[in-house]
């Protein structure tokens, strides 16, 4: 106990921080460990099955070599799973941080608001996920069955995208940002829908800054526009750098990104365990290299209130 009352602060702190982490590093040993280390194995290996079970032939970098050299498919679903995600991930955060904004008012109805805000985190979960999928394949077979009115939606989108384009161009964008916002406007329900988390950690965020903060600088004359960037924004940006983070993994881990279906086909469909670990731990690394620049190079802008 003595000697637990003379650390410092900043020890405490790191004390507690791994009180807060100890259930993730046991859970990790009891559970991810051995297969990872399996995984591992199987990836420089050939597998070969026999009647008591299988056999491994250790043969090297073979199969990170035929990803690289061999394989026609997983080039291209790595380019397009990093195109993804350098789209998503700038649209989602942007979209979660205004929204969170706009949610912390005062305003009549803000409960429910939130509630509609972070359902998309409980419909995109198991069995419910299933569900809405089954009802929209039903509601595209419908909408297919009439012709009509299919053709008419079609072409009311088309020229509503037609007014947005000339909108932007006679503002002066560049022709790259006016398809980037065209994109994000056209794909908003899905942007929405994987917004839910970093909502919610960011509207928790803003109800941690002290309201004094807000106090002082109205006092000293600042505006709303000074005090979001000079007291709000800075005061998120550890919400930023965590929501990235958690955003870029759930984009490279999605079940809509091409080389996790790529991965779990081969190792689920074609019985091919031992190339799809290698293509897993070859995709492994370049995330955790993205992750490592990512939180670098955000790290340096981050503001932490003490």
């Amino acid at each position: 106990m003595m000697r637990l009352k003379r650390l410092t602060i900043t020890q405490k702190r790191g004390l507690w921080g791994l009180l807060f982490i100890l259930p993730f590093i046991i859970g990790f040993m009891l559970f991810f460990a051995y297969p990872m280390i399996l995984s591992a194995k199987f990836s420089v290996s050939r597998l070969t099955v026999i009647p008591t079970g299988y056999e491994l032939e250790h043969i090297g970098f073979k199969n990170f070599r035929d990803a690289f050299v061999r394989d026609p498919v997983f080039i291209r679903n790595l380019v397009d799973s990093l195109k993804m995600m350098a789209t998503d991930v700038p649209l989602i955060i942007m979209f979660s941080f205004f929204a969170a904004n706009l949610l912390n008012q005062k305003f009549k109805g803000r409960t429910v608001a939130r509630v509609i805000f972070f359902l998309p985190v409980i419909m995109a979960s198991g069995i419910l996920a299933s569900i809405a999928s089954g009802e929209l394949e039903r509601e595209l077979v419908q909408t297919a069955a009439n012709a009509g009115q299919s053709s008419k939606d079609v072409t009311g989108n088309f020229f509503r995208s037609m007014r947005l384009l000339e909108y932007l161009f006679e503002i002066g964008l560049h022709p790259m940002l006016i398809s980037y916002v065209v994109s994000a406007v056209s794909r908003i329900n899905e942007i929405i829908n994987e917004s839910g988390v970093q909502i919610l950690l960011f509207l928790s965020a803003l109800q941690t800054i002290p309201p004094s903060l807000y106090e002082a600088s109205s006092i000293e004359g600042a505006t709303g526009w000074e005090n979001f960037w000079k007291i709000t924004f800075p005061m998120l940006s550890p919400y930023i750098l965590t929501n990235t983070v958690y955003t870029v993994i759930n984009s490279f881990t999605s079940s809509k990104n091409v080389v996790m279906a790529m991965v779990v086909k081969l190792a689920f469909g074609s019985f091919n365990f031992t190339y799809s670990s290698a293509l897993s731990w070859i995709y492994f690394i370049i995330v955790s290299i993205i992750l490592f620049f990512v939180t670098w190079a955000m790290s340096k802008k981050v503001y932490y209130y003490r």
